[in-house]
This record gives C-alpha cells, sequence and structure tokens, in this order.
C-alpha cells in the first residue's frame, strides 16, 4: 500500500497531475476501463439508478433533497459532492453517512493499482473512488454532483438515468467560456439521448435547448412541465409522474434549502419511478438542512448565518433571503477566491449587510486579499473593517454586535470552513472541560 494514512493519500493526490483542473474524460475511461465495478455501471442492465446534477448554484441542496427522498423510501443511496467543508469523507456518502478513512483508502489502493502511469487529477481520483464504493456497497441509486461544467467533467464519465441542470450563471469562465450560451452547453453535455433531462433555471440560454435536441433527450424545463408557486407562508410543486401525467403537491412547508434545487430533485425522483404523497414530501422538507446553506448556528449570544455562496448569483440569491429575516442589524464576515467577481457579489449583499469584517484565508494562494476586498466595501460607501483570518474578524464581528444583530459569514467553502471548524473546536474543548 503507497500510504496507511488518508490524509497522506490526499496530499500526494494534490501533486499526483501537473495541473488541478484539466477537463476531459480520455484519461479518466482508460482507467475506468480496467475496473470492472466502473464498466458495470455502464450496462444495460445495471441494477442502480443514476441522477447527474450540474449547474452553477444549489447542485449540493439537489443533491441532499434527492437523497432525502431516497431514503424515506428506504431505498439504498450513493451520493457523491464537492468540495467538502471540513474532511474530505463528506464527499463520499452511503445512506446519508460519510465513508470511512478505510473504505477510501482501500478504493485510492484499487485505483492506483489500476492506473499504472495514468496520471489522474486529485477529483478524477476522488470520483472514481466514489464510483467503486458505490458499486461495491450496491446501493440502489447514485446521485452524483458535477465538480465543474459538466460535459468534460469526471462524473460525466457515467450515463445517467436523469440528468439535472440547476442554474447556469457566470461562473469558471476560464473554463466554462464568458457567457451563459457556452456555460450552458457545457452543462447540458450531461444530457443523454432518451433519457429525462431537467432544467430548472428559469431563463435558461438557448444552448440547453439546443443541446437536448441534439442528443434526442426529454427535456423538462422550469415555467413549462415543472413549476412552483409560493402561497400562504407555503408552496405548491406541479411537475411529471414517471407517466408522465401532470401531478401536483400543495401546502407544502418551504424549506431551507434553494426552492428550485429541492424542486429539481422532486422531478428527478419522481421520473426514477418513485411514488410520492404530499405527506412524506413534507416530512422531508421539514427536516431536511445542509451545512453551509443558510446555515444558522447561535454563537456567543449572536445569530450567524452560514453560507457558502462564492459568485454573484449566489451572493444575489443569498440577499433575497436575507431580506426576508428578521434582525436589527446584520454584519458579513466575507472571505472569497481572487478569480471570483467579488464586487459584484459584495454590492449583490450590500442591499442586506450594514458593515463589512473582510479577511484573508492564510494558507489559500487564490485568496483575496483584505485590502482589495476593503476597497471593494468602501467604493460602494459602506463601512469595513480588515481583519487576517476568519477567526479574527468573527471575534471582531461578535464584539461589535449586540442581541438581535446577525453575522452572515459567506464568501467562500474556505469562509464557512474555518468558522464550522471553530465551532467545533470550541464545542470539543467545552465537552472536555465537562468530562473532566
Amino acid at each position: 500500500m503507497r500510504f496507511k494514512t488518508l490524509p497522506d493519500w490526499l496530499k500526494w493526490l494534490e501533486s499526483l497531475h501537473p495541473k488541478s483542473i484539466e477537463l476531459g474524460l480520455d484519461r479518466l475511461r482508460r482507467v475506468a476501463a480496467r475496473l470492472p465495478e466502473i464498466q458495470a455501471l455502464q450496462a444495460p442492465q445495471r441494477r442502480c439508478r443514476i441522477v447527474t446534477i450540474a449547474g452553477t448554484n444549489g447542485k449540493g441542496s439537489c443533491v441532499a433533497t434527492l437523497e432525502a427522498l431516497c431514503l424515506a423510501a428506504n431505498q439504498s443511496v450513493g451520493a457523491y459532492t464537492s468540495p467538502h467543508l471540513l474532511r474530505y469523507n463528506e464527499r463520499i456518502r452511503i445512506d446519508g453517512e460519510p465513508v470511512g478513512d478505510e473504505q477510501i483508502i482501500a478504493a485510492f489502493q484499487q485505483i492506483d493499482q489500476a492506473r499504472e502511469d495514468i496520471s489522474l487529477t486529485y477529483f478524477e481520483f476522488g470520483t472514481l473512488a466514489a464510483l467503486l464504493l458505490f458499486t461495491q456497497a450496491g446501493v440502489d441509486n447514485l446521485i452524483l454532483e458535477v465538480g465543474l461544467g459538466g460535459r468534460l467533467d469526471a462524473v460525466n464519465l457515467i450515463d445517467p438515468d436523469v440528468a439535472v441542470v440547476t442554474s447556469i450563471d457566470l461562473d469558471h469562465q476560464e473554463w466554462l467560456g464568458d457567457n451563459r450560451e457556452s456555460i450552458g452547453r457545457e452543462k447540458a453535455g450531461v444530457f443523454r439521448s432518451g433519457r429525462p433531462a431537467i432544467c430548472v433555471d428559469l431563463e435558461p440560454p438557448a444552448s440547453v435547448a439546443n443541446i437536448a435536441n441534439e442528443q434526442h433527450a426529454e427535456l423538462l424545463l422550469a415555467g413549462r412541465e415543472i413549476n412552483w408557486f409560493h402561497a400562504a407562508g407555503g408552496w405548491t410543486w406541479h411537475g411529471l409522474n414517471s407517466a408522465r401525467q401532470p401531478t401536483s403537491f400543495t401546502d407544502l412547508p418551504l424549506p431551507h434549502l434553494p426552492l428550485p434545487s429541492v424542486v429539481a430533485a422532486v422531478q428527478a425522483f419522481l421520473l426514477l419511478g418513485n411514488k410520492l404523497t404530499t405527506s412524506k414530501l413534507t416530512r422531508v422538507l421539514r427536516n431536511i438542512q445542509l451545512p453551509g446553506r443558510c446555515q444558522r448556528v447561535y454563537y456567543h449570544g449572536r445569530n450567524l448565518i452560514l453560507d457558502v455562496a462564492h459568485n454573484p448569483a449566489a451572493a444575489d440569491y443569498l440577499a433575497e433571503r436575507l431580506a426576508s429575516f428578521s434582525s436589527r442589524r446584520t454584519i458579513a464576515v466575507f472571505a472569497v477566491m481572487a478569480d471570483k467577481d467579488y464586487g459584484s457579489m459584495i454590492s449583490a449583499l450590500s442591499r442586506v449587510v450594514d458593515d463589512w469584517f473582510v479577511c484573508g484565508l492564510p494558507g489559500i494562494p487564490r485568496a483575496a486579499g483584505s485590502e482589495e476586498l476593503l476597497a471593494a466595501v468602501a467604493a460602494l460607501g459602506q463601512r469595513g473593517e480588515r481583519w487576517d483570518t476568519v477567526e479574527q474578524a468573527l471575534a471582531a464581528a461578535v464584539d461589535s454586535t449586540q442581541e438581535g444583530d446577525q453575522i452572515l459569514v459567506a464568501g467562500s467553502f474556505y469562509t464557512v470552513a474555518a468558522v464550522l471548524a471553530l465551532l467545533e473546536s470550541e464545542n470539543r474543548d467545552t465537552r472536555g472541560q465537562a468530562d473532566g
């Protein structure tokens, strides 16, 4: 065995391939051809059902909702997502639980032997590991989240029974193109001939329908086959069942996750041949939560809202949600990657944020400097302070607020992860003191 611990494997994987991101499926297909378990996923009579989820924002929420629906139906399910917040194991879940280090190490070892001299990226290696673990566990359903784009992403190695595109907006332009038409074309690359393709973007670029037509996929669009409506503190879902007959669920509770993602997950669940009742859907919606997606935490007498929004479209959606929250003041702890349009993100959130505590992310080369972030805040005429780390910014934000204020933590998965790690550490220290 090359390494005995998961951290050692992951450190090695970070440097295995000369590029951290290299889109394309040729190398991956060559390795997968040497892994019989993965080849079985492409067999016409495979026993599991597969859903692939692409989109600029909302992918993780769609995965979590579909995963919860499968579990509520007493079906086993493997869910593959990225990135993780605290531990790599979060990326590979079986029946709602992260797999253990030993299982991942065994899968990594099997892939390492099969690849021989073929170089794989960190994400490609992890994708093959997830597929191996899911097939070895014999799960009924595989839910696969695209890492970047769709057409050339490692997840697109496997043909899905249902494909989903949650949203289409500008992000990762250096790989996907600088306009929504180009990005839509890449994301719609997960569509397959004769199989359902769901898109819940309310204004999809024409490229999505064009690719669906070229692929002869069965396209279901928001505002056409799929609709949802708010009503009296709840909402109504309209879509198609597996027989393609119109069906509805009414008086549903509003979920903690983005509604379009939830809508897409419900439609995908039905198209897999499942039945669903309003009462069962209601139970799922009331219980489902996902770390870092408008997650509310009470911390040192303050209400924290943790959200991984990391592009302008996500920031705009977050601002809309925050506008409905009751709060005296909203203070933002904000750190972001330098290659993001953080000026537009700050502008979107400025509608609901009163003061900014911007910070760097030491150890993350891609992170924007706090000086640049503070300048972007000042350019909008808003108040701000600059700190070196997320932990320092959060402490200062707590000190500067009072009961009834809320603190928003946003800008990146790394930003939210830093706060979650702090919370975990403090909780562990508190438990240790109590035990002592």
